[in-house]
């Protein structure tokens, strides 16, 4: 019994010494709000944000309250947020918190902000895009990224062999991977891909108005294996009848969802 007390007692005095810090670490984050407003001052509600680096403590949902505000607790350092709302064009600001003092807690209760202003946004029709272009839309994160063929071929490209059931023998494709594409719209894969973003799907269409559905998940890498790529060539030559780009998911057993002469992938929200 007197052996238990000496290790409760023990325990307690590790607690105690280790209790500056707990509240060394309380103190390394400070209180920061992203204000969202218009041309006119008024603040935008429900704005879309994403930060980079993301912080530990951020909440799933980052967007702003009916007064155009977003409050969180950050560590000290660099951040990029890219804010969107629908009818404005998407903002990037890049922006510094700074080191709590150590010699008061004045300046870590001090609330900085970060003013964002969103200028109005400009309404397109598909039909302005070029011919023979690839469209990359995301609404709520940048946007719209329209590539054309020559610009196509010059971002990074690889190899998959995939069989159709159709003509009954592989085929080799190469292509962008549909990952890499997102990247361009600022889509949340990889690490961010969690929470709501897993509610998120692709709608892909082709000229014709075929279109298809993906998850966002099958698109990642991280998630799921198998190759998910928009191709602009096969066995080292152009598409013909099915170009300029083809949609090939390799581990569809059935090629429905290859859609030919692809035109426009959508990202979307369950939500």
């Amino acid at each position: 019994m007197r052996a238990q007390s000496v290790r409760l007692s023990l325990s307690a005095i590790a607690l105690l010494a280790l209790s500056p810090v707990w509240a060394q670490q309380a103190a390394t984050t400070k209180p920061v709000t992203i204000t969202v407003s218009d041309l006119t001052g008024a603040g935008i509600t429900h704005a879309k944000m994403r930060l980079v680096p993301i912080p530990d403590s951020a909440p799933a949902k980052l967007e702003t309250d009916d007064h155009g505000r977003l409050s969180l607790n950050l560590q000290p350092g660099s951040y990029s947020v890219f804010v969107s709302a629908q009818g404005f064009k998407e903002a990037t600001l890049h922006f510094d918190v700074a080191a709590v003092a150590d010699d008061g807690n004045a300046n870590a209760s001090a609330i900085e902000t970060v003013p964002v202003v969103l200028q109005p946004g400009e309404m397109r029709s598909p039909a302005v895009y070029p011919k023979d272009s690839l469209v990359l839309t995301a609404e709520s994160y940048h946007a719209p990224v329209v590539l054309s063929p020559a610009e196509f071929r010059a971002l990074p490209h690889v190899s998959a062999t995939v069989h159709n059931p159709h003509t009954d023998a592989d085929e080799t494709y190469s292509g962008v991977p549909l990952a890499t594409l997102l990247a361009m719209i600022n889509a949340p894969i990889g690490k961010e891909l969690h929470g709501e973003a897993l509610a998120t799907y692709l709608v892909a269409t082709g000229t014709d108005g075929y279109s298809a559905v993906l998850s966002l998940a099958e698109a990642d890498p991280s998630f799921h294996g198998g190759q998910v790529l928009v191709a602009d060539t096969r066995e080292g030559q152009p598409l013909g009848k099915s170009g300029p780009f083809q949609l090939i998911v390799s581990e569809d057993k059935r090629p429905a969802r290859w859609v030919h002469n692809l035109a426009a992938i959508a990202l979307q929200s369950a939500h």
